[in-house]
This record gives C-alpha cells, structure tokens and sequence, in this order.
C-alpha cells in the first residue's frame, strides 16, 4: 500500500509542472464559428422574415468590426445571395467594442464574443418557388492581443420555406 502511494505521488508531482507550464493552444480564424437562421423559417409569400448571421468568437481572439479604425485593418463584410426573386434588405452590423491591443497604436474597434449581422430577406407575391437556400458569405479578419491573422472567408447557408 505504502509502495502506491509513493508512485501515485511521483505521478502528481511529474504532471504538476507539465500543466503550470503548458500553454494553451494557439487560436487563429478557424476558431471562430459561424452560423445563420432565419425567423420564422417558413413565410407566405409577399412577406419578409429576420435572416441572422451569428459569430461565435471566443475568448482571448477579437474580429475587426466592419468600420476598422486603421485602413491596414480588414472589414468584416456579409455579402448574401438568395434565389431569384428575392430581395435582401439593408445589412445591420453590431455595435463594436472599442479595445487596446499590444499592436495598435490606439483603439481598435472589433466585436468580441457573439455577434449578430442581421437582415431582412424578401418574398415577392408572385414567388414560384416553394423554399430557397440564402448564402452568406462573411469576410472577417480576426486577431488577438499580439496580431491579426490573414482574413478569409467563411460561408453559412440557411434554408426558407415558402408557403
């Protein structure tokens, strides 16, 4: 019994170091995801429905906003297809978070945590399809408090039933 608890001590104090040293893995734009709903997901035709784009950026990386405060910095840009017919209105960004980071010289505006693109998507009277799928495709450059990654982009696909 005496001889276990000697390795078992061994082992705790071998793997103590290991995890006080260790670092976290390194976050980059694949971390961040990137999903799309519609509300409601089925419409009468001649009517519009709430489309959403959702950022699920974690904690320690930032996204540059879609008015960046230095020119060198990339927008982040929703661009959506939807099926012929259909009409897309006005893309409404959140709100950015003015933030110091250890690159910039001054603030940086970006969005942290979840943020939400919305826009309205509609559906003319005349409509002769029974559903379509609406594509976004999201252009982000994300960063975290040392520098920004390479920018790329992302696309998210919903679906929208017409009765």
């Amino acid at each position: 019994m005496i001889k276990h608890s000697r390795i078992l001590a061994l082992i705790v104090l071998l793997l103590i170091p290991a995890t006080l040293y260790s670092k976290p893995a390194p976050q980059n734009s694949s971390d961040i995801n990137i999903s799309g709903a519609v509300a409601p997901e089925k419409i009468k035709k001649g009517r519009s429905v709430r489309a959403t784009v959702t950022m699920d950026i974690p904690h320690g990386l930032h996204v540059q906003s879609s008015k960046p405060l230095d020119k060198f910095l990339v927008a982040t840009k929703l661009d959506v297809e939807t099926p012929s017919g259909m009409s897309v209105g006005p893309i409404s960004y959140p709100r950015p978070l003015m933030r110091k980071l250890k690159f910039s010289k001054g603030n940086v505006a970006v969005y942290e945590g979840k943020a939400m693109i919305r826009f309205n998507v509609t559906v003319p009277a005349n409509y002769s399809g029974g559903s379509g799928e609406i594509k976004g495709k999201l252009r982000f450059q994300a960063c975290n408090d040392e520098s920004c990654f390479p920018p790329v982009t992302r696309e998210v696909k919903m679906w929208l039933n017409v009765e």
